[in-house]
């Protein structure tokens, strides 16, 4: 399994490069100077702007920042941002965590949703179940996050005054009454994000054990005369998971797209948030570094599933 693991790894670096090389050179090419704003200030002269530019060689040819900018982040110097004032490693690593907690939780949520009611839809096709549940999933599907969380904020945090609609990282305090706090702050960009999710991925939880269900092995395994959960569950879930593992992995970018709009609407400070006003602001080695940040994890993610693939069918052999 671990050479296995190295060699998809060994695949991946050659991406990682890759989508290094593409974002650096639209975001060099692209229109904006970060010093810009220094440019419209009569106060400062023109030498101190040349300085500047020199100082962070904005002027070197592409390739060349190119290779002194993966160097330095191959060393861990991620670089300084020009609107924040400090290291943008730094940034990341303060708003990181509360991504990946708010998209972590929304995919388990979206797990505990779709399994279940796409496998008992599946399991009774064309039933009154089967018909609400494909609508709703419709529905979800269809209706953008920054719609749903709209509607969340409308209802639960003006009409019924339950849940906080801006999301506060600075809460004081200790204890349960803290971890409260932050579960209740939470809850809205969790439950967009999640059902979102969620709706897509009952259809396609659906769909595959409806595929699975009908092969010739599972009617072998109900002549045995085996019960009909242990057949589902041991028999048929598993296998209509695999092509599940892979729509899922697909639409990994699009779940950090939809944690960026979920982010602005919550005012949840997470990196979806940290690139959006480094892109108001032109801070050029933010959006490369957040970008960057962004395509290794939906990397990590593919490879994820290039594991679990191995887990859920035996077929695939780790050699």
């Amino acid at each position: 399994m671990w050479r296995y693991f190295l060699r998809r790894l060994a695949i991946a670096v050659p991406s990682v490069i890759g989508i290094s090389i593409l974002l650096f050179t639209v975001l060099a090419l692209a229109p904006g100077d970060p010093f810009e704003e220094l440019a419209a200030n009569p106060n400062v002269p023109p030498e101190i702007r040349a300085n500047l530019r020199a100082q962070f060689g904005l002027d070197d040819p592409v390739v060349t920042r190119y290779v002194r900018w993966f160097g330095a982040m191959v060393q861990g110097n991620w670089g300084f941002s020009f609107a924040s004032r400090v290291d943008v490693d730094t940034l990341i690593l303060q708003r990181l965590p509360v991504t990946l907690v708010v998209i972590g939780a929304s995919q388990i949520l979206a797990l505990l949703v779709a399994l279940p009611v796409g496998v008992y839809a599946a399991t009774r096709p064309y039933s009154v179940f089967d018909q609400i549940a494909s609508t709703i999933a419709f529905a979800g599907y269809a209706l953008p996050t920054f719609f749903t969380g709209l509607l969340l904020i409308l209802v639960f945090s003006i009409h019924l005054d339950w849940l906080p609609f801006v999301y506060r990282a600075d809460i004081p305090g200790s204890g349960w009454p803290w971890v409260w706090a932050h579960v209740r702050q939470s809850i809205m960009p969790v439950l967009v994000l999640g059902l979102f999710q969620g709706a897509a991925w009952t259809r396609y939880v659906r769909s595959s054990v409806l595929d699975v269900i009908r092969l010739d092995y599972v009617t072998t395994a109900r002549s045995k005369g085996l019960a009909e959960t242990v057949v589902v569950v041991k028999h048929v879930v598993r296998n209509a998971l695999i092509p599940v593992v892979t729509l899922v992995a697909l639409q990994m970018p699009a779940v950090f797209g939809g944690a960026i709009v979920t982010e602005q609407i919550f005012r949840v400070p997470g990196i979806g948030s940290l690139l959006i006003s480094a892109i108001l602001a032109n801070d050029t080695p933010v959006i490369m570094a957040v970008t960057f940040v962004l395509s290794i994890l939906v990397i990590l993610c593919n490879l994820i599933a290039d594991i679990v693939y191995g887990w859920l069918d035996p077929r695939i052999a780790y050699r």
